[in-house]
Formats: structure tokens, sequence, C-alpha cells
């Protein structure tokens, strides 16, 4: 029988069970061995011309991320207690530049005020969710007393993987710097790997620029340019980062592009003001920062104190190394929200008049949980645990193939074979059997394969569901939500809770998978 025929009835099977996910993440992971199973290499004498050397990284499964046993109501968004005042006479007023991605709920947070606080040069402002135009001009409140450094080190799309890099080959690069990444070797996701290669991995699927990755390997290790072999401490913690389960590059640079997500994201949402250094002090950061500079904030903040901290992002630290490697960043800014951006039309992301459950609200994009942009869906099915449905994914707008390998299938929405510019779907614990190749052009509902448990962690068959716009994940509650077929997507207190909503109808996330949580379109 044509799948699509199935579209016509709602199937409701007299006893179903509906498979859950307790956590899910990493579309990509690396073959699973046992923790403390040897390490391959071949090593040349320390400080010696660098030798072939290969790292075998063991696979550490994540513990899965708690969910609530049952549905929990979301919390009503209230913005922070305000800062201390300077004083309290009449404070005096910033003219303040809009940067793209700017909301008025955010900049009330970040400059400590509140939204009524805050008045457009020329007009109205947006709702207090909606995007501001860039470069409008808005006079705020002074209200806060000292900050952190206010100097923009990075442009936002040399933090996300965006169309500053679509012509950036990282191999060639890489081969021409001569240092010890070029032979560099680990094996990664069933294959071996060369460093660069790790890299454009890391880059990709986290959606992280990989001039920054490079920049901060550089700054740490001397990797990129150095060609003597490193000591085993720094062979298996490149970054620094000492943890078993961050051994080897791929999974160094992997726990680097999350913490740089946290400061990205965190400022984006407004949830991320100051920062505890390592020496225990805080820092309020400078209002008027842009989230690119804000991540490289709060990741050296995860790693030094106050002196160690500002050398790090002063002129002989981290950003001399990437101006060594790729000269002035302004020069590759991007724009990434064009004026009057919005959503295209989407669908829920399976067949009309089946029945699915909402089993997760906004949480991370691929890798824990800094951006909270990816939803997840999970079919009904007679028994539990991570048996491949007869269910079918479908496209919730149409586009073209770009990725479908290890569980993951990569709409792109413009259609220029590119994942870093524009809209682009992503779709994890997609089953090989039956998944849509790649180059393959879709229209909206067309089918793409079947849920799973593949190409990541999972507990229960389900889809999870991402967005990006010029390499940017799109929060699935922020400016811009997460709209499926009419029901908009609102985030919880936690990851994975929340609910959707259509008018006056509620479906509230839980992989309890009760009534209140069943979904059709």
């Amino acid at each position: 029988m044509d799948p699509r025929s199935l579209s016509r009835k709602v199937l409701l099977p007299p006893i179903v069970l509906w498979l859950g996910i307790l956590a899910c993440s990493r579309g990509d992971v690396p073959a699973s061995t046992t923790l403390g199973d040897p390490v391959s290499r071949t090593f040349g004498t320390e400080g010696s011309p660098l030798l072939p050397t290969t790292i075998v990284t063991p696979f550490v499964r994540p513990t899965p991320t708690a969910t609530p046993a049952a549905p929990t109501p979301i919390a009503s968004p209230t913005l922070p207690p305000t800062p201390t005042l300077i004083s309290s006479a009449p404070p005096e007023n910033i003219l303040y530049t809009a940067q793209a991605g700017d909301t008025l709920r955010a900049l009330a947070v970040r400059f400590g005020v509140v939204p009524s606080d805050i008045r457009f040069t020329d007009g109205a402002l947006p709702a207090e969710g909606g995007l501001i135009a860039q470069d409008q001009l808005l006079v705020i409140p002074r209200r806060l007393g000292l900050t952190g450094p206010a100097e923009r080190l990075i442009p936002d799309s040399e933090l996300v993987f965006s169309p500053s890099v679509t012509d950036f080959d990282i191999e060639v690069f890489v081969n021409s710097q001569g240092g010890f990444l070029g032979q560099y070797r680990e094996y990664v996701s069933r294959r071996t790997r060369n460093g660069a290669e790790v890299v454009q991995l890391v880059a990709r699927d986290n959606s992280v620029n990989p001039h920054i990755l490079l920049a901060i390997l550089e700054f740490h290790s001397g990797w990129v340019t150095d060609p003597r072999q490193p000591p085993a401490a720094s062979l298996d913690y490149p970054l620094g980062h000492v943890d078993p389960s961050d051994r080897g590059l791929f999974h160094q640079l992997t726990w680097l592009a999350n913490e740089l997500g946290k400061g990205y994201y965190g400022w984006r949402a407004g949830t991320l003001v100051d920062l505890l250094l390592q020496d225990g002090s805080f820092v309020r950061l400078a209002p008027d920062l842009n989230a690119g500079t804000v991540a490289l904030q709060y990741y050296f903040a995860q790693r030094a104190g106050g002196r160690e901290w500002g050398e790090a992002l002063g002129a002989n630290g981290v950003i001399a190394a990437y101006k060594r490697l790729f000269g002035d960043p302004s020069s590759y800014a991007h724009p990434l929200y064009e004026p009057g951006l919005s959503q295209p039309p989407m669908i829920l992301p399976f067949l009309e008049g089946r029945v699915w459950a909402f089993t997760g609200g906004p949480h991370g994009a691929w890798e824990r949980e800094a951006a909270w942009a990816a939803l997840d869906f999970a079919p009904s099915a007679m028994e539990t645990g991570c048996a491949v449905s007869d269910d079918w994914l479908v496209a919730s707008a149409p586009g073209l193939v770009v990725r479908s390998e290890n569980g993951v299938v990569v709409l792109d929405l413009d259609g220029d074979g590119l994942e870093q510019t524009g809209w682009s779907l992503l779709y994890l614990h997609v089953a090989e059997e039956g998944r849509v190749t790649k180059g393959t052009p879709v229209e909206q509902g067309d089918l793409l394969g079947h849920p799973s448990c593949e190409g990541g962690v999972a507990t229960g068959t389900h889809a999870h569901l991402a967005r990006k716009y010029n390499g940017e994940w799109i929060l699935a509650d922020g400016p811009l939500p997460f709209e499926l077929s009419g029901w908009i997507a609102r985030a919880g207190t936690e990851p994975y809770q929340g609910e959707l909503v259509k008018g006056d109808q509620v479906v509230l996330a839980c992989p309890c998978a009760t009534q209140a949580t069943l979904i059709s379109r």
C-alpha cells in the first residue's frame, strides 16, 4: 500500500505504546569501544619531526538527560531582577545601535532595565520577543555599574558555521600551515579521519565556524602551525580540558563547540548576563557586546581566573592567534538576519492523519543543550524501545537533501546545496533503510525515511527536528518561533519540557506520551 494512502485515516490501534525519548544528541558518534581500551599511536621522540599518529577514541555514552515523568507546565517568562543601579538619580541615556538578532526582551535583560524603558529614535518598538531591525537606534537608560570588557572581538558570523566560510577548504588550509594537525589521525564515526576532517566534522555538525575552532586550537596547543610531535598529555587533551570522556581531538573540539554555544545562545536568549570565573569572581557582561564575543568570554571563563581570563581575551591572546591564521576577523562579517526574516511555512514532520506524540520540547540542537532549537516527536508502535517504525517522516518544507548519513537527513530549503546559507532543517534518528538519498529534491510532504534510534543517543524510536538559518541554530522558542502546521513551540524551565500552542489548543511535551501529548495534522 502506498504510505500516502494512510494519511486519509487516523489510525488508532487498540493498544498503542508510545516510544518516548529520555535524551537525544549527537548525530554522528565514534564507534563504540570500552573505556580504557588501548589507544593506538605511532610516536617519534618528543620534539622530533612529526610521525604519523593515530588515536582510536573510546566512545563514552552520555548519561541520558532526565525528563519529567508527566507533563510539566512551562514557566511564565519573567525578567530577572534589575541589577544594582549606579544611583537613585534619573539615569543618563545610552544611544545603542541594534545588532542583528536583538530582541526587546534580551536587550532589557542585558542593560538591566525593563522593556518599557527602551525607546526607538523613530517610532514604536516591535513586540517584546520580536526581532529589532539591525542598525536601528535605541535610547536606553544607563543603569548598570561596572561591567566587563566591551570590545567586540569577532563578528557573529565567525562563531557559527556561516556563509563566511562557504569557500573555505579546511584540508588545504591545514596542510598549508605545516603543523601537527596535518598529520594527526583519529578513528571517528566508523573510519579513520585526518585532523582537517575531524575539524570539518565538528564544525558542520555543531554548526560552529572552523576558523574559531582552529584559532582556539592554535592558541592552546600550536597544533595548526607547529610541526613537532606534542607531548602525550597534549595529544590526549589538545585544548587542556582534561576529562576521560573528552579524550582526543574530536571530543575536545565537540566540548569546545558546546561551551561556545552556551555563551552564544545564552546571550541571544537573554539568559546569560554575567560570568563566574575560575577564581570565583563575577563579571557582569557589557550590555553592548555581540553574541560571538560573549561566546569567547564565556568559554575562557570556564578555563581561567581574572588576570588569565583578561590575557586570553586581550591583544596577545586568542585573537592574536586568529589573526596570524586568518587576518582581521571583521573582514569575514556576514549579516545573519536579513530585514523582515521569517520562517517559511512548515508542516509537522509526519503523514497527514497519523497520530504521534510530542515527546520533547525545546532542547539541544545537536550536542548537549547549548542551543534549545530542537523538538522531538515519536510515532505510535506495538513495542517499546528502538525498533524501526513503519511510520514515515516527511519533508516539513520543500528543499534539497544535502546530507543523508548516519541517521541524519538535512534539507537545504534555498536549494543552493549549502547548509551554511539560508534556512536548513535537520532530521535526526532517521533509519538507514528507506532513507532519502543525498541530492534528492523534495516537496513539502515528500517521504524522507522512518524514525528510529539511529545516529545518536536515544532510548526510544523518535524523530528530532531542528532549524538553522545562515548557520545559526534558531531557538525553538525565540524571536522566530518553531511553527509546524500552525503549532507554535514554547519552552519549559528545563530542556525537553514545553508545549505546542495553536489558538486555544495546547499539546504538552513528555516522553510519557499521555493523551495531553498526542498530535496530528
